[in-house]
């Protein structure tokens, strides 16, 4: 089992710091994961809502980052191609694994809040096939000198892009998704993936890993470079029911916020809520460490993955206190895992 640290994040104005503060904040717990042994940090891209719109481009934060690590790998989970020319993409990103010393991790996807599309002017229904343009120009412009482009939203003659990757022909490419189609694209062009456990039950993602699979072998790509990575809510602290006590106010504050202006999913209200059942099936996972421990099993047992990324930032859980749950789940979770 591979551990990651995963940063989607869910701002209340009313229990975090200042945006100059927050900041700090995170980038104070990802030189702590380093420190813990956490293998890649994520970083994710959100516009315009304080569900993940504090931070609206992973590049410039995962700069940041790269300045204050020298170890810990950078992800970005993801870049919404769709909204975006693929050449300041290219750019963007070339320096981050540049200035980070090739630990960039490249994910990509289409992008699940409407608001996005609307603000950017891109038409939504188009976000597929901009998204598949956009990383083929990608690719092309970290694997080749000069390339050319002709396509249906981007056409480009002769370009050269400055700073190309260190990591050669290019960073590790990862696609984020659930359906059958993305997965299998992801598949067919040797992408890992990236998949979330408390908005999907175990039996919504068979299709589509199944899919992925599928499109490894029929791209040629060996099934044992690529991974599959699964993000999730993670709270531990040695007393049990501490533990419940604040992750579960953090989930309900997670789950409210992720629905203002968003119309992507529904959950239940609080009293309807199944907290027993959604740990039970590894969706969440909290509790002191042996139930922390036994709660990662029970998401092996429910879903296909060989990479776990804890996000413990959320719902507006204190920054020292975030440290605290990093550091117990470090010494206590993880080794019984490694």
């Amino acid at each position: 089992m591979r551990f990651h640290l995963h940063l989607l994040p869910t701002y209340h104005p009313d229990r975090d710091a200042p945006f100059d503060v927050y900041y700090q904040h995170v980038l104070e717990q990802v030189e702590l994961a380093e420190e813990l042994g956490f293998e890649t940090f994520w970083c994710t891209e959100h516009h315009f809502l304080l569900y993940g719109g504090p931070v609206p481009n992973p590049a410039v934060f995962m700069a940041a980052v790269a300045a204050r690590t020298s170890k810990i790998r950078l992800g970005s989970s993801i870049s919404i191609l769709p909204l975006h020319h693929p050449l300041q993409v290219a750019e963007d990103y070339a320096m981050v694994d540049v200035a980070s010393g090739g630990r960039l991790d490249f994910g990509i996807g289409m992008g699940n809040t409407p608001v996005d599309f609307e603000h950017y002017g891109i038409p939504r229904e188009q976000s597929r096939e901009r998204f598949e343009e956009a990383a083929e120009v990608v690719i092309k412009a970290w694997s080749e000198e000069r390339f050319s482009h002709q396509g249906k939203h981007w056409t480009m003659e002769n370009v050269e892009v400055y700073p190309r990757p260190v990591q050669r022909p290019h960073p590790p490419f990862w696609v984020a998704g659930g359906s059958p189609e993305s997965l299998g694209w992801a598949g067919r062009h040797g992408a890992g993936i990236m998949t979330v456990a408390h908005p999907y039950p175990p039996e919504k993602l068979i299709p589509g890993m199944a899919a992925w699979r599928a499109g490894l072998e029929e791209g040629g790509h060996d099934p044992a470079s690529a991974h599959c990575k699964i993000h999730l809510r993670v709270w531990v602290d040695e007393s049990s029911e501490k533990a419940c006590e604040t992750a579960q106010a953090a989930i309900l504050r997670y789950d409210d916020l992720m629905m203002k202006g968003r119309v992507a999913r529904e959950f239940a209200p609080p009293d309807q809520y199944d907290w027993d059942g959604m740990r039970a099936r590894g969706r969440n996972v909290y509790g002191n460490p042996d139930e922390c421990i036994q709660g990662i099993r029970n998401t092996m047992a429910n879903y296909d993955f060989d990479i776990f990324s804890a996000t413990f930032n959320f719902g507006g859980i204190p920054h020292e206190d975030v440290k605290r749950a990093m550091k117990l789940f470090a010494r206590e979770v993880m080794p019984a895992f490694q």
